[in-house]
C-alpha cells in the first residue's frame, strides 16, 4: 500500500473529540498500516490522521458488498432495512454533538451549519428514506391484455440495481454521504463509500457509528477513506460495481462516466455549478442585494448550487453593486467555533490558492472589485468578494469559483438576463428576484437548471429531486426519482389459461 504519512504514536486531540478514525470494511472497522493528514482549515493545523486505503481494501470491500447482495436477504427483506434505518437514525441523533465537532474542525463548517445542510439536515434524510420505503410501491399491476395467443396477465417489480460505488466530494460530506447511502440502503442496494480526502474524518465516523449502533450484515455498507486517485478509479471500473454515484467537479465526472462505459454501469453524478441569481427592474434591491450576499457566503462559497452569478439592470448596476458590497463587507467571519461567525475557512491553502488566482484575474481583464479579495491568515479563509461589471463571457462568470466571491453581471431587458443566465456548461440551480411571483416563475421557467429559487424560495428537503441540466450532472438525489436511481425495473407476465 502506498501512502504520504506514516501512522503517528501520538494523535492530536481537538475539545475531547476522538480523531482516530477506523475504515468499515465487511462489518469490521480496520485501519491500514499508512495514513494521511487532515488538516483543520481554519488553523492550518494537522487535525487528525486517517486510513489511506489502496487497490486491495477496495477490493475487499466490493466482493463484501458483492458477496451481501448476492447471498444475503438484505435485498429482499423490507422490514430489515426499515428497521435498521431507524437505527442509523436514532444513533446519529444520539452521536450529534460529537459529530458536530468533528464536523467544524474536519470541514471548517461553521457551528451555525452544522445545525442545517451540514449535520442536522442530512440526518432526517435517514429517517425519510426509511419512512418513504414503507409506502413506496415495489409492485405496479398492468392488467392483462389479449393477443392472438391467449391472455396475459403482467406486472411490475422494481428490485435494488445492486452494488453501489459512492463517491463524495469534501463540502458537505455528511449531506452527501446521506443523500446517496439511504436511498441506495433503503432500495436494497449494498454500498462502498469513499471519502473525499480532504475531509474524510466526518465520513468515517458514520461508518463507525453503523458498525457500532445497527444490525446493517457485514459487507452491505463498507465505509473507505484515501489519498489516492486508484482507490477510486477501481470504484468506477470494477465489474462486480453495478452503479455509480458520484458528487464532485465536472471534469471529473466527465472521466468516470467514460470510465463506467465499458463495463455499461448505471451511472449518476452531481457536478459543477455556476448559477445565476436574476434581480427584475421591479425588484426590493436592498431584500436582492442581502440576499445575494448571504448566499455566496455560505460555507464560504464552496456549494455547487450556490448563485455565484448576480445578473441585474443595467441602470441599476451600479446602485446594487454598491448594496451588496456594503452588506458582505460587515458579514462576520473567522472561527468556525464561534458561534457569531456566519463564514468560516475554505478547505484548503490549494482551493484557496485558485480562488484568489481566479478573483485576480478577473481584476486584470477589467472586473471591478468593490469588496474583499484577499487572503486571511492564519487558516484557510478569504474575504468575502465582489466583483462588479463582469463580462458574462469571462473566466469569473463562466467556471466554478467554489469560493466567497460573487460576480455581478449587468443585462439590457428580460430576454437578454435569459440569454446570459443560460450561456453556461452548467445548469444547476438559479434564483429570480421580483415583486410579481409570477413574472419570476415565467422567468425561471426559461432558464435551463434543475432546481430555481424564487423570491428566496428555499427547495432543499430530502423530498426534492436535487440535480442539474447539462454538464451539471446526470440524474437526481433526494426524493422519489433519487430513490429509483437504485432501482431496477422487471416487467413480468404468466399466461392466463383458458
Amino acid at each position: 500500500m502506498s501512502s504520504q504519512e506514516t501512522v503517528q504514536d501520538t494523535r492530536p486531540d481537538t475539545d475531547g473529540v476522538s480523531v482516530d478514525r477506523r475504515m468499515l470494511i465487511d462489518g469490521k472497522l480496520v485501519t491500514t498500516e499508512r495514513t494521511f493528514p487532515t488538516i483543520n482549515p481554519a488553523t492550518g493545523e494537522v487535525f487528525g490522521y486517517a486510513p489511506d486505503a489502496g487497490v486491495e481494501e477496495v477490493e475487499v470491500a466490493i466482493a463484501a458488498a458483492r458477496r451481501a447482495f448476492d447471498t444475503t436477504d438484505w435485498s429482499t427483506n423490507v422490514e430489515l432495512r426499515i428497521r435498521c434505518l431507524e437505527q442509523f437514525h436514532k444513533a446519529l441523533r444520539e452521536n450529534v454533538e460529537e459529530l458536530r465537532a468533528l464536523t467544524v474542525a474536519d470541514v471548517g463548517a461553521t457551528l451555525q451549519l452544522t445545525y442545517a445542510n451540514q449535520l442536522e439536515a442530512p440526518i432526517e434524510i435517514v429517517r425519510y428514506f426509511a419512512n418513504l420505503l414503507r409506502e413506496y410501491p415495489l409492485t405496479e399491476d398492468l392488467g392483462e391484455i389479449e393477443t392472438k395467443g391467449g391472455r396475459h396477465r403482467r406486472w411490475i417489480e422494481k428490485e435494488a440495481a445492486g452494488v453501489v460505488s459512492a463517491i463524495v466530494a469534501y463540502n458537505y460530506p455528511t449531506q452527501l454521504a446521506m443523500i446517496k447511502i439511504a436511498p441506495a440502503l433503503a432500495a436494497g442496494c449494498t454500498v462502498v463509500l469513499k471519502a473525499a480526502p480532504d475531509t474524510p474524518l466526518v465520513t468515517l465516523a458514520l461508518g463507525e457509528i453503523i458498525a457500532k449502533h445497527t444490525d446493517i450484515p457485514a459487507g452491505v455498507i463498507n465505509v473507505i477513506s484515501s489519498s489516492e486517485v486508484a482507490p477510486g478509479e477501481l470504484m468506477t471500473t470494477h465489474p462486480d460495481v453495478d452503479v455509480v454515484t458520484f458528487t464532485g467537479s465536472t471534469p471529473t465526472g466527465r472521466r468516470i462516466m467514460a470510465a463506467a462505459a465499458d463495463t455499461m454501469k448505471r451511472v449518476f453524478t452531481e457536478l459543477g455549478g455556476k448559477s445565476a441569481m436574476i434581480v427584475l427592474d421591479d425588484a426590493d434591491f436592498a431584500s436582492a442585494a442581502k440576499f445575494a450576499a448571504g448566499t455566496v457566503c455560505s460555507h464560504a462559497g464552496q456549494g455547487c448550487a450556490l448563485t455565484t452569478r448576480m445578473l441585474v439592470p443595467r441602470e441599476h448596476h451600479d446602485e446594487i453593486a454598491q448594496m451588496v458590497a456594503a452588506i458582505i463587507g460587515h458579514i462576520p467571519f473567522g472561527d468556525p467555533t464561534d458561534p457569531k461567525n456566519y463564514m468560516g475557512p475554505l478547505v484548503s491553502e490549494r482551493q484557496r490558492d485558485k480562488v484568489d488566482g481566479m478573483v485576480q484575474r478577473a481584476i486584470a481583464d477589467g472586473a471591478q472589485l468593490l469588496a474583499g479579495g484577499k487572503k486571511i491568515d492564519p487558516g484557510f479563509f478569504y474575504e468575502p468578494t465582489v466583483l462588479a461589471g463582469v463580462d458574462p463571457k469571462s473566466e469569473i462568470a463562466q467556471e466554478e469559483v467554489f469560493g466567497p466571491v460573487l460576480a455581478m453581471i449587468p443585462y439590457e431587458d428580460d430576454d437578454d438576463a435569459v440569454r446570459i443566465a443560460n450561456d453556461s456548461i452548467f445548469g444547476l440551480s438559479g434564483g429570480v428576484m421580483s415583486a410579481s411571483d409570477e413574472r419570476a416563475i415565467a422567468i425561471g421557467r426559461r432558464i435551463r437548471t434543475g432546481t430555481m429559487g424564487i423570491n428566496g424560495g428555499n427547495y432543499f428537503h430530502p423530498d426534492v429531486p436535487f440535480g442539474g441540466y447539462k454538464q451539471s450532472g446526470v440524474g437526481r438525489e433526494g426524493g422519489r426519482a433519487g430513490f429509483e436511481e437504485f432501482l431496477e425495473l422487471k416487467a413480468f407476465a404468466v399466461a392466463v389459461k383458458p
